[in-house]
């Protein structure tokens, strides 16, 4: 006799309707706007450390903002622009000054650089060994360097007034950083030693990255050096010089402090530069709003130089 076995009939229920999260991700990842989100983060970054501060600075010049004088504080338009462009002496002899500077400096060190990347260039342990020495100026810190230096040309101890006295190219100690002549040079001299490792490093990078065979073939059809150095030694470097000259001119520009340790602007206004100027501004007479309007047109006057220098290149370089 067989046993017949119960049967239990259970009602499973049907799946509900629904996407699951990583088919939703594979969905989302195939769209236009999935880069973008991925951006977002780093975006987010940016306007918080570069955008807001600038927005900020913007805002601070159309105030007024003194901290020895709170109870005038307030929003005063363009009120700091006008007595900037049309009254203020100080800031038309500090942009002067600053073309110069930044001028002078950005030609000389990138000469000098040129010249010492192509001698690095060479290779050899001789070479090797000077890289390390021409790379000194540019790791010492700006203190040090200032320091330094004002104390070579120290007035009374400077040991390089010593050697041109006994050299007969001065009749007796000469205070460089005290006569309104000799400030602003002696300044630059000081920058073009502490800024042209920053061309050499580069350029080398840049010779370094040409290749052998271009030279080769032009000595086979007959090139002497020069020839190859302006028909393929600078062309080849062109984007490395483009790069190094703005952001060099940026620095300069941004950067007062070897002036600020030398001279602070001084004798009268012979050594002031915008950046200076706008420092002492600031953390001196505590206006903060006249220096966010300095700052300002610093950035736009950096702006329009950085444009047109760029453009003029490419359109040389077609």
């Amino acid at each position: 006799m067989s046993i017949k076995e119960p049967t239990f009939d259970i009602d499973i229920p049907a799946r509900r309707p629904g996407i699951h999260p990583l088919a939703l991700l594979s969905k989302v990842s195939e769209g236009r706007y999935w880069a973008y989100f991925l951006i977002l983060p780093s975006l987010i970054l940016v306007a918080l450390v570069i955008l807001y501060p600038v927005l900020h600075g913007i805002n601070l010049s159309f105030q007024e903002l003194r901290l020895t004088r709170p109870q005038n504080n307030g929003f005063i338009g363009l009120e700091h622009y006008r007595e900037l462009l049309l009254e203020d002496k100080v800031f038309r002899i500090a942009l002067w000054n600053t073309a110069i500077y930044v001028g002078g400096g950005v030609i000389a060190q990138f000469i000098v650089g040129l010249v010492a990347a192509l001698a690095l260039n060479k290779g050899g342990i001789v070479m090797k060994a000077a890289s390390v020495v021409v790379l000194l100026p540019w790791i010492l810190p700006s203190v040090v360097a200032g320091n330094i230096w004002a104390l070579m040309l120290d007035a009374r101890l400077g040991v390089l007034n010593d050697i041109f006295v006994n050299l007969g190219l001065l009749p007796q100690y000469k205070a460089w950083f005290a006569d309104p002549a000799t400030a602003l040079p002696a300044t630059m001299v000081i920058s073009l030693w502490r800024g042209f490792p920053f061309f050499t490093l580069l350029m080398l990078a840049g010779l370094q990255a040409i290749d052998d065979d271009l030279y080769e073939a032009a000595a086979v059809d007959g090139a002497n050096r020069w020839q190859q150095f302006w028909a393929i030694t600078l062309p080849m470097l062109r984007p490395v010089i483009v790069a190094t000259v703005v952001l060099r001119v940026i620095g300069l520009v941004n950067a007062p402090d070897l002036v600020l340790l030398l001279t602070n602007g001084g004798p009268g206004y012979a050594t002031q530069l915008i950046s200076l100027y706008a420092v002492q501004n600031a953390f001196t007479d505590f206006d903060f709003g006249y220096a966010g309007a300095i700052s300002v047109v610093t950035f736009v006057i950096l702006m329009i130089f950085t444009a047109l220098y760029v453009r003029i290149t490419r359109a040389s370089q077609e």
